[in-house]
């Protein structure tokens, strides 16, 4: 496991950049993750990643897309809107969260 400066903070991240210590993460940090990838966090994006951060601690594992869409609530087009082209890993991103399996 190794470390990025992310934010000012220290934090562990995989090969890929995804950060793998759950308590690691702020929601400073997290706007710092979303501004690293070209999103500005708003109420709607917050719901989404305080969801995915809630179900992984609450399951193990971070929620797929379909997880997100059927039990957190949010409708599979507004996450694509939120979160463009690959909302699933976006949203694990800037949740500092690992990425869902099944992505590639």
């Amino acid at each position: 496991m190794s470390t990025a400066t992310i934010g000012g903070h220290d934090v562990h991240v995989d090969q890929e950049g995804f950060m793998t210590v759950y308590d690691e993460w702020t929601e400073d940090l997290a706007s710092t993750l979303a501004a690293n990838i070209d999103i500005e966090l708003t109420d709607e994006h917050w719901a989404a990643i305080r969801f995915i951060r809630d179900d992984f601690k609450a399951m193990g594992e971070t929620p797929t897309l379909r997880r997100v869409t059927t039990v957190g609530g949010i409708p599979t087009k507004r996450l694509f809107a939120l979160f463009p082209k690959k909302p699933a890993k976006k949203m694990a991103y800037i949740a500092g969260l690992p990425k869902p399996a099944g992505c590639v």
